[in-house]
């Protein structure tokens, strides 16, 4: 172990408070966080000095001094239209893991308090840098400005610190020592000096995902950190460079507290080469977390035997409308639900499950047609401006999701079409409306449109026979396509009641009349589980104690008293 700039002591006194205030906020899942979310939170020459931070990188090495490094790699362009110019290190994993493997034992005796403090500090740094890191996001995502700035900055160093805490509290529910006595009648008790260690795994892979490379990252990231394991960061080749910055600050704050910097690192992949694959079933690695498509999420499950896996993977996500007292707010919520980063969140509804006969609210009764057409107006009226409309849609991330946007216009009667959105400061930007298709939920088969994820700006409005053929469909698609979110909209205790028992029954997490500034797509950390780990959208929940508590195993030394 290298000597620490950093002391116990000092982290201690730093950091202590807010693992506090963290542990509490679990606890009473109210809304508390210590990272703004405002821009000019962070100093009034921070936007400027993030920007230039960010710029400074193009034509750059992002030289992490990591063992194994064979070459350089990179070729990430913005979905907003320039090269990044940013080369990253490429691994010999050969090399690389035993590397990373020799630092895994003084961290795991450093116990769980310094660890979650070492922690925090990394995040204290990331948030330091929010606005360059914004940008970061920005140009990988897709996502606009203000929601890289928030979902990529405060909202993921969020996640990350609550599943520090969660580390820490399974780690310390059974005490670092005991002392056991048994009595024996007339002789001499037994007595047993124990104590209880949190061993890690070993070496946790993360394998980034395109969207949210910082947000779905920090979770698993942070978790296997937290309970003592090193962490290999596999990056999606679109969306190196926030995770790439993640794992520089890491190694920057491990070697300043007297650890190995070694237990972070970066893997990246050359064109082509599809390194996830091979590196999930080395059995160096015991612990896989990973957000992306079902497909490559099912394989690890099957293959990475060796490693306890969690994935988050697709889901087809949906809202039942039964009837409102607040049509107006329905309607504006909707909308922003489904406008919000081009529909490219894994918790934005897809499927609008309405009766044909039509709803009651409280503008009077809505015909089935009615009710999409007055959802089609009021997402063209949030978007209507050129302006607004980039700051709330961002761009489309690749060109799978423009090639599935236009091959839904074909899937039944549109009810909103698609329109391109200029954008003047990146005219390369690829930027779409949304699509809502009409379609008839009446017995429908496998191939039904709607039964399948189709991930991007897509939506179908979905005819029923009634709000409980709503709640059947809404049962099937979640049982067998899983669901990160499900909403509905009632004015009737007993439907409410229903729509409640099938989330229930299918764990999946619900959203109810939401008409105001809370949107069925947004989760917040400390309060909110993200997934539930109990449909086949994802196999565990953001974030809860099973998330960690299988990162380390409790390991009992007794010896005679």
């Amino acid at each position: 172990m290298a000597a620490a700039d950093l002391s116990a002591t000092q982290l201690s006194e730093k950091h202590r408070p807010t693992l506090d205030q963290a542990l509490e906020a679990v606890r009473t899942r109210a809304y508390w966080s210590p990272h703004p979310e405002h821009p000019k939170a962070y100093g009034e020459t921070a936007p400027a000095d993030g920007l230039a931070a960010f710029q400074a990188l193009s034509g750059t090495r992002l030289d992490l001094d990591q063992p194994g490094t064979d070459g350089w790699t990179g070729g990430e362009v913005s979905p907003y239209g320039p090269e990044l110019g940013v080369e990253y290190p490429h691994a010999d994993p050969d090399v690389l893991l035993p590397a990373m493997k020799a630092g895994i034992a003084a961290w795991r005796d450093a116990g769980p308090e310094t660890r979650a403090l070492v922690c925090i500090e990394i995040l204290s740094r990331i948030s330091a840098r929010t606005h360059e890191f914004a940008h970061a996001v920005m140009h990988t995502s897709g996502q606009a400005f203000m929601m890289a700035f928030q979902a990529g900055g405060p909202h993921a160093q969020d996640r990350g610190l609550e599943a520090v805490a969660y580390a820490y509290a399974e780690q310390t529910r059974v005490p670092a020592q005991a002392h056991w006595s048994k009595p024996q009648g007339k002789k001499d008790p037994l007595e047993l000096g124990k104590a209880f260690v949190a061993a890690p795994r070993g070496i946790a892979l993360v394998i980034g995902c395109n969207t949210f490379p910082t947000w779905n990252g920090y979770p698993g990231l942070f978790a296997s950190l937290a309970t003592g394991n090193a962490v290999l960061v596999k990056p999606h080749p679109r969306a190196v460079l926030p995770l790439a910055l993640t794992v520089q600050v890491a190694r920057e704050v491990l070697a300043e507290t007297g650890f190995d910097p070694n237990l972070v690192a970066l893997a990246t992949e050359r064109p082509g080469e599809g390194i996830a694959k091979t590196l999930a079933v080395r059995p160096e690695i015991r612990i896989i977390d990973y957000t992306g498509s079902t497909e490559f999420g099912d394989w690890l499950e099957t293959n990475a035997r060796q490693a306890q896996v969690y994935t988050e993977k697709a889901g087809v996500n949906t809202v039942v409308v039964d009837s409102t007292d607040n049509y107006k707010g329905m309607l504006a919520n909707l909308a922003f639900s489904l406008s919000l980063y081009s529909g490219q969140m894994c918790t934005t509804p897809q499927n609008l499950l309405i009766p044909r006969d039509g709803i009651e609210t409280d503008a009077g009764h809505k015909s089935y047609d009615e009710v999409v057409a007055d959802l089609a107006a009021s997402v063209e009226g949030l978007l209507g401006d050129d302006a607004r409309a980039n700051a709330l849609l961002g761009a489309l991330v690749n060109p799978d999701v423009k090639a599935r946007l236009e091959a839904a216009a074909a899937l039944g009667e549109v009810a909103l079409a698609s329109r391109e959105v200029a954008n003047p400061e990146f005219p390369d930007a690829v930027v779409r409306t949304p699509v809502m298709v009409k379609l008839d939920g009446a017995k429908p088969d496998d191939s039904a449109p709607y039964l399948s994820e189709c991930f991007g700006p897509v939506s179908f409005a979905v005819a029923v026979d009634s709000t409980d053929d709503a709640l059947e469909l809404l049962r099937r698609t979640v049982r067998e396509k899983g669901a990160m979110t499900v909403g509905a909209y009632t004015t009737s205790a007993d439907t409410e009641r229903k729509v409640e028992e099938v989330c229930l029954e299918e764990s999946a997490q619900l959203s109810l009349n939401l008409t105001g500034g809370v949107y069925v797509n947004q989760t917040a950390a400390f309060s909110d589980f993200h997934g539930s780990g109990g449909n086949p959208a994802a196999n565990a929940a953001l974030c809860d104690g099973a998330f960690v508590a299988n990162r380390f195993r409790m390991v009992e030394i007794r010896r005679q008293a």
